[in-house]
């Protein structure tokens, strides 16, 4: 069970990595630029490249979190010894094996070969938006923040 719950977090933080890239790719952020080889046209607007392989590595996420409810689900009515039923075990520990060894693999790949537009990246920063959350709390601090409806 410690090896699908560590697999479980470690899934946590390649799909929050795939997340930025799925994001920093988008035409609104265009903070990186992503291999052609890892992306996909669009059937409507081909210039668009969709970040599959980013996608999909969030979407196996999921994979491993079932495997481990499934793992849990096993073992919420067992006795404190062995019993049949833990041999149902193997298939999401290796099913999550293998799901992470793919998405290293495919990230191995991919990673060095991403294209940073660091001008843009820099420009944003300057732009001071990330600011905005310490002038919201200096509002609230002030009593300019929301009332509920009591007043």
């Amino acid at each position: 069970m410690e090896f699908l719950s560590a697999s479980a977090i470690f899934m946590v933080h390649l799909s929050r990595m795939a997340e930025e890239l799925v994001l920093w790719s988008t035409e609104e952020f265009s903070f990186a630029r992503l291999p052609d080889a890892f992306t996909t046209g669009s059937s409507i607007m081909p210039q668009k490249k969709n970040p599959d392989v980013a996608e999909l590595i969030r979407g196996k996420t999921g994979r491993v979190f079932g495997g481990l409810l499934s793992l849990f689900t096993m073992m919420k009515g067992l006795p404190l010894s062995y019993n049949r039923d833990m041999q149902e075990d193997k298939l999401p520990i290796f099913d999550a094996v293998d799901t992470i060894k793919a998405c290293l693999k495919v990230l191995n790949e991919m990673v060095p070969r991403i294209r940073f537009d660091k001008k843009r990246m820099s420009g944003t920063a300057a732009a001071a938006y990330a600011t905005a959350t310490d002038m919201a709390e200096y509002l609230v601090r002030k009593g300019m923040g929301f009332r509920d409806a009591t007043g």
